[in-house]
This record gives C-alpha cells, sequence and structure tokens, in this order.
C-alpha cells in the first residue's frame, strides 16, 4: 500500500466558500478543549459544537444554512435540546477523531461507521443507519467483482477512514493488493476521479456510491467489501448525560418513524436513476448552462440563495430552453405567468436574462413572505413549493401538519401533507381548495437532485 497525501474538497466546498450561513460555522480547526460539564451546561450556554466533514451525505453550508443528512439529524437532534448546532467542518476523518479523542467538541457528526478499533478509544451513540463498502468503477473500464481482481486496478480511498482498514485486512490475505489513500472529507473526490477516468476503482458507503451515480452516471457499482455495518454519532464522553440524550433521542427517532422518514427524503428516490436523464442534464451542464451563467449570477445577489440553486430552478423549469412554452401558457427560462411576470416587471418572458431575474424576485418574495419560524434550509423548500403549486396550498399544507399533530415549519412534515390535497376529505377541509399536492413534492426534490449535481459538476 502506498499511501498518497491529497487534500481534496468537492466543488460545493468552493462554490460556497465566503458564504454567511444560519445556525452554522464552517471552519477548518476545532476549539479548544470542552470543559466537560454536563447536558444542562450545553443547554444552558445555547451551542453544541459538532465536528463534521463535507459532504452530500454530511453536511455543506450555504445561504440557507447546514444541508445535508447528518446536518438534518444533528439539527433535529439540538432542537430537541434547545440549543443551537455550531458546525466546524474539518479537514479528514482522522483529524475529527483525533480532536474528539482530546476532547475538543460534544459530538461528531459525519458518517461514521462504528467498529471496534473506533470504539475502543471513542464512545459513540446509538446506532441509526446500517451501509456497506461498496466499490465503485467507471461503465467503460475494469470491473471487478471479487479481491483478486480488484488487485489488478488502480484503487485510491479517504486516509483514516474504514475503506482504508478493510483494504488492509484484505491484504494481509491477498499480497497482490495495492491502494492508495489520499486526505478527504468524503470519498466524493475520488469518486470523480472514477468518473474522469483518472482512477479505475475507489472504495465508498452504499449510500454515497448510489448518491454519486446521479451526479455521475457513469458510475457502476460490481462489488461490496463489507456487510452492512452502523453508523453512529461520536460523543464526548466527558459530558454527563450525553450518553442518555442520545440514546433517548434516537429511540424516540426510530419509534416515531422519523428516521426512516428522513431516509427516505434524502435517500428514497436513489432507486430512480435514470441513466439517459442523468446523462441529458450532464450534457446540458456543458453546452447550455456556460449561455446563462452570468443571468443566474446576477439574479442571485443578495437573495437568499445562490446561483446554483436558482440553475438547478431553471433546469427543473425549462431544461434552461428560454423558448420553452407549456400548454397552459407559462413560458421562457423560469416558466413565468403573465401575472407573475407583470408582479415582479418582466416585459418579454423569453428573454433569458429577463425571466432569470424575475424568477429569482419571485422566489425571493416568496422566501421572505414565510413565517419567521420556518428557518434555514427548510425556509428554500416551502419558497420552491410555494413557487410551483402557489403560496396558498402550502399554507393548507401546514395547516393539516398542525392538525395532525406535527411541526408546520418542517418540510419533511409539509411534503407529506402536501398530497392529501388531492383528496376531497382533505382540500375540502381548508381555504385553497384542491391541488395536485404530488407536483411540489417532486418539484423540490427534483431541484435538490439538479442543486446537488450543479454542486459536484461545475466550477467556479
Amino acid at each position: 500500500m502506498h499511501e498518497k497525501v491529497r487534500i481534496s474538497f468537492i466543488a460545493g466546498a468552493t462554490i460556497l466558500a465566503g458564504l454567511s450561513t444560519t445556525r452554522c460555522n464552517s471552519a477548518p480547526e476545532t476549539t479548544d478543549v470542552v470543559q466537560g460539564g454536563s447536558v444542562e451546561t450545553i443547554q444552558e450556554d445555547g451551542d453544541l459544537i459538532v465536528l463534521t466533514l463535507e459532504g452530500p451525505t454530511t453536511f455543506s453550508a450555504s445561504r440557507a444554512g447546514a444541508i445535508g443528512y447528518e446536518a438534518d439529524l444533528m439539527k433535529a437532534f439540538a432542537e430537541d435540546l434547545g440549543v443551537t448546532p455550531r458546525f466546524i467542518q474539518m479537514d479528514s476523518i482522522d483529524d475529527i477523531l483525533d480532536a474528539m479523542e482530546d476532547g475538543r467538541a460534544h459530538i461528531a457528526a459525519a458518517n461514521l461507521t462504528i467498529t471496534e478499533a473506533r470504539q475502543s478509544r471513542l464512545s459513540f451513540g446509538p446506532a441509526y443507519r446500517n451501509v456497506e463498502e461498496s466499490v465503485v468503477c467507471h461503465q467503460s473500464g475494469p470491473a471487478p467483482q471479487t479481491v483478486q481482481a480488484l488487485s489488478e486496478v488502480s484503487l485510491s480511498v479517504v486516509r483514516g477512514s474504514t475503506y482504508a482498514e478493510t483494504l488492509k485486512g484484505l491484504s494481509e490475505e491477498y499480497p497482490a493488493l495495492s491502494y492508495e489513500t489520499e486526505i478527504a472529507g468524503s470519498a466524493l473526490p475520488m469518486l470523480r476521479d472514477v468518473a474522469e477516468q483518472r482512477l479505475d476503482c475507489t472504495v465508498a458507503d452504499s449510500h454515497l456510491a448510489e448518491y454519486a451515480r446521479r451526479l455521475y452516471p457513469d458510475l457502476v457499482i460490481p462489488m461490496t467489501l463489507t456487510e452492512a455495518r452502523p453508523l453512529g454519532w461520536v460523543y464526548n464522553s466527558e459530558i454527563a448525560g450525553m450518553d442518555q440524550a442520545l440514546a433517548g433521542w434516537f429511540m424516540e427517532a426510530h419509534a416515531s418513524g422519523y428516521l426512516e422518514q428522513l431516509d427516505e427524503h434524502w435517500f428514497g428516490h436513489l432507486d430512480e436513476f435514470d441513466y439517459v436523464e442523468v446523462l441529458r442534464f450532464v450534457e446540458r451542464v456543458e453546452d447550455r448552462l456556460p449561455l446563462y451563467r452570468t443571468y443566474f449570477e446576477a439574479a442571485a445577489e443578495e437573495k437568499p440563495f445562490d446561483w446554483l440553486l436558482l440553475a438547478a430552478q431553471a433546469y427543473q423549469e425549462s431544461h434552461w430552453d428560454p423558448n420553452a412554452v407549456s400548454p397552459t401558457g407559462v413560458r421562457g427560462i423560469m416558466m413565468l405567468t403573465r401575472p407573475t411576470a407583470k408582479e415582479v416587471g418582466i416585459q418579454d418572458r423569453t428573454d433569458p436574462a429577463q425571466s432569470v431575474d424575475g424568477g429569482a424576485r419571485y422566489l425571493a418574495r416568496l422566501y421572505n413572505r414565510l413565517p419567521d419560524a420556518i428557518q434555514g434550509e427548510d425556509r428554500l423548500w416551502f419558497a420552491l413549493a410555494a413557487y410551483n403549486v402557489g403560496m396558498g396550498h402550502v399554507y393548507d399544507a401546514r395547516t393539516l401538519a398542525r392538525r395532525q399533530g406535527l411541526n408546520p415549519n418542517d418540510w419533511q412534515n409539509i411534503e407529506r401533507m402536501l398530497p392529501l390535497l388531492t383528496r376531497p376529505k382533505y382540500y375540502n377541509s381548508v381555504n385553497h381548495g384542491y391541488a395536485r399536492g404530488y407536483e411540489p413534492v417532486r418539484y423540490v426534490e427534483r431541484i435538490r437532485d439538479y442543486y446537488n449535481m450543479l454542486r459536484a459538476n461545475v466550477p467556479v
């Protein structure tokens, strides 16, 4: 095994550099040693210090706040404690594990696999997801299905990861197996190297591997190296009551269905992988997006969202076609109706600069009209849903959520309520009546997909 040190970040980290964030802090270094104290002390201070890694299944900083599966999970736990999570982005898994061993944070949430070796030095909370270690290769290159065949490819994995531990163990039985390790926040930089055929194969957690196939449609998964193993948060064992707090919260999160709901929200659509559609998107990123990029960048200035989000929305609306027209008469790259165009002062809906500017201003207005109680990234998803189906129907979905004892300010609850507006029992009981409630849910889901693909593929 040859160890190569290369500090890598996915494109989103560069794209989002310098943006202000809500309820999160991205920094290259941890705090000083956290005093032991207790959960009650943390609640009195109001801040929960969380170490994490940048990546689509962990954490990303945006103008709307912290985004990612781990970020959502941690925000829910912190909300239950009545504190604010302060996310500190580290460079590598080793950095996180060392910092937690030194007591420099309260919790680490970074898709960390629970292993005996790690448990011998660190304290883990309850398991919340199981993952396998998947070998990922390019569809036109070698696709090993045995460890012996894996010995014949160029292979690189994240330094300090369980993938490296697995390969180290396998290399004792198969001496011909060689691999390199790289310092990275996640396997995504190596997955990109495989997609661009600079590397034959890499190894990634199964949920990240499936996620990456939507970013890079030429990736394939020919084999897995391990059976399913649990992920867990590392917590500072010097904090009295933290183990009970985590155990109690995760027990309730399991029982209430929250974990299942969050999994579905982030990963439930991955089995709908459409190679042709994703490939078409990647092609249009290359040949269409450059024509309109400056319009998106200009329109997103001083808005509560970045230009990539706006571009993702425009792709969902028109596939970046300024001459697009729907059967109902909406048209242009942002598919504005006549009343909406008039409201935002747009004269020519087919003029891409005007259309993008108008769509951005309209989305920002919807964002700003939402109740203050809707915070972070959820506020953005609410605004996008309102753009698609109308603010009145979004408010109706919030009403239904309240009736069912759900938090009306949580997008995951609203995406469950909106489809109910297709049923007379529900739409007859609210102010704005029937709505094609499945459409805004799918609309937001697709925009999130395109947004993540843009962040992974578009250089700044």
